[in-house]
């Protein structure tokens, strides 16, 4: 009987993980499907300019994994039962139950309203496809009405600050607020900050620092200080969060529901699971958490198939790196901010800004979007058969593990 592998998501990480292990496992002993609620592939990190009215490619995954021998299921993922080793999915026909001997967890983030009231009724996200549609057609139903309209970005991290200067560029008939916790950019060197500042003045961006919004209404948010800003359509990217479904099925989580794993991606409650992106609660090399992001999403997901790669065919299981580097931040399509970090994940006092900047970030999407889109390319053709008996134990895992 062959060993069945199931691959939950198929966003940056779980495409990649998918045809890494096609490529590298033998078909003979081996059978992988991935299960994912969208029929596209969703350039998650190009939501922004979606939603602010640009064409984004999102290729169809029946056409990614054609020629892979990956099976697809195109269904939502409704619980996990770690014990029975099974998926239970929901879909057109009613859904079912998937079995696997090795389960690969990369369902992402989604945005998280933080418990303020009126978030869930009144505002506007960028974290998935439906959603940034849902503000996309509102966004155009502004500029169709000719006066034009105000629109609000709440929260002033890299989503929030992509956000508002890509919908400040692309419609500039509206009005763009962005709401700032803090100093604007604060965990940027002050270079970046100060470019940001001039990036958001060239847009004709108002930013509102020190504020906190406490209450999303129809056509207004409260404010912690009881100032009330007025708004057509308010952009909540204030936070991200993730399914519950992990916890509910009895993983080990972090408070935030995060699945805690070793530094091989593997679940240390469960020996046959393994996790990476956002849906992985994962330590780097400089000792902190890896953030939410594409960049942890690359590293983890090739750490994990590494691991099960080795394990499945009775090898050592090679560390690779993992480490975060800096984060590229678009400020519309003709300017950015390339900012590195040090190991301790503080901003460095150097930054890249403008054309070049955006250039760089421009190249890292096209470059990620082709590789999921070609998820066997250019990997060994050599496919690996399985051991005997693969190692599900922590235990001879962490023996065999290179240091």
């Amino acid at each position: 009987m062959k060993h069945r592998i199931v691959v939950l998501g198929a966003g940056y990480s779980g495409a990649y993980v998918a045809g890494n292990l096609a490529r590298r496992l033998s078909p003979a002993d081996t059978g992988i499907t991935v299960v994912n609620a969208e029929p596209d592939f969703v350039q998650r990190l190009r939501l922004h300019q979606f939603a602010a009215g640009q064409e984004i490619e999102a290729p169809k995954l029946t056409d990614v994994f054609a020629g892979t021998g990956i099976g697809l299921r195109l269904a939502r993922v409704t619980a996990i039962d770690p014990e029975r080793q099974v998926v239970a999915v929901a879909d057109a026909e009613g859904g079912g139950e998937l079995g696997y001997d090795t389960l690969f967890y990369a369902l992402g983030s989604h945005g998280d309203d933080g418990g303020v009231p009126g978030v869930a009724e009144y505002a506007f996200d960028v974290a998935a496809r439906p959603s940034a549609l849902r503000l996309r057609e509102r966004l155009e139903s502004l500029g169709r009405r000719g006066e034009g309209g105000s629109v609000l970005v709440v929260g002033d991290g890299l989503t929030g600050i992509e956000t508002a200067t890509e919908i400040a560029e692309s419609r500039p008939n509206l009005s763009v607020t962005l709401i700032a916790r803090s100093e604007l950019g604060a965990r940027l060197s002050a270079g970046a900050r100060g470019h940001l500042r001039q990036a958001c003045g060239r847009l004709g961006i108002t930013v509102l620092e020190h504020s906190v919004v406490e209450a999303v209404e129809a056509a207004r948010v409260l404010c912690a200080d009881g100032t009330a800003v007025a708004s057509d359509a308010t952009v909540w990217t204030a936070g991200f969060a993730v399914s519950t479904i992990a916890a509910v099925g009895g993983l080990e989580v972090t408070g935030n529901g995060r699945i805690v794993v070793d530094r091989t991606m593997r679940s240390v409650s469960h020996p046959n699971v393994y996790a990476a992106g956002d849906s992985a609660y994962a330590i780097g090399d400089n000792g902190q958490p890896l953030p939410m992001s594409c960049a942890s999403a690359g590293c983890t997901g090739m750490q994990a198939t590494a691991a099960i790669v080795g394990r499945l065919t009775g090898r050592k299981v090679p560390n690779t790196k993992l480490e975060y580097l800096g984060n590229h931040i678009s400020l519309g399509r003709r300017d950015g901010i390339l900012q590195m970090v040090d190991d301790e994940a503080q901003a460095k006092p150097t930054y890249m800004g403008g054309r070049k900047a955006a250039r760089i970030k421009a190249g890292i999407l096209k470059m990620s979007l082709w590789t999921t889109s070609h998820p066997t390319f250019g990997l060994p053709k050599r496919k690996r058969r399985l051991a005997a008996a693969p190692d599900t134990s922590a235990h001879a895992s962490a023996e065999k593990a290179v240091a």
